[in-house]
């Protein structure tokens, strides 16, 4: 399954992890709700409900609402996990990638058209620039960039490739 394909409704204990996934191409919302508003968003919109908290898992599963259970204490463990269990590419492309913010689709975007929100530095130094539709941040791959690579390739290496067989996830060592 595509990361584009896959979407999620995380709990507020999964924010970092949240953007991660936006990053990557998956529809997450990310919402500080009551139990019962997750659950109804979750079920109403076809999402499947990412929480640590196993009270509201059990609850999601009493429903017959899909839920996931996140096992890890860190960003890079939830990463993990999430790869393991979604099979999700840890490959960041553009094209589907969304606002870590607000969950948008971004776009790319001429410089000339975000010269007044940007660092002189920053438009001299970055020829590609995107945008995000909704809230209208610019992104670029800049020193961040490089971290941003590193964990991807962390999670890789604890992760070896994923593979999906008669729609089953197994993980090839």
């Amino acid at each position: 399954m595509k990361n584009n394909d896959l979407k999620f409704l995380a709990d507020e204990m999964l924010g970092r992890l949240t953007r991660w996934l936006r990053i990557l191409g998956s529809d997450v919302l990310y919402l500080n709700a009551s139990d019962d508003e997750l659950l109804l968003i979750t079920e109403k919109e076809k999402r499947t409900l990412l929480t640590r908290d196993i009270t509201l898992f059990k609850k999601a599963a009493k429903h017959n609402i899909t839920a996931y259970l996140v096992q890890g204490n860190t960003c890079i463990e939830r990463l993990v996990d999430i790869r393991k269990n979604f099979c999700i590419e840890l490959q960041i492309d553009t094209t589907i990638s969304r606002c870590p913010s607000c969950n948008f689709l971004i776009q790319p975007v001429e410089k000339s058209n975000i010269s007044d929100r940007v660092h002189l530095g920053t438009l001299n130094n970055y020829d590609s620039f995107w945008e995000c539709s909704n809230c209208g941040k610019v992104y670029w791959q800049g020193g961040h960039w490089k971290n941003i690579q590193q964990v991807l390739v962390k999670v890789k290496k604890i992760t070896n490739r994923c593979v999906l067989i008669d729609n089953k996830i197994n993980i090839d060592s």
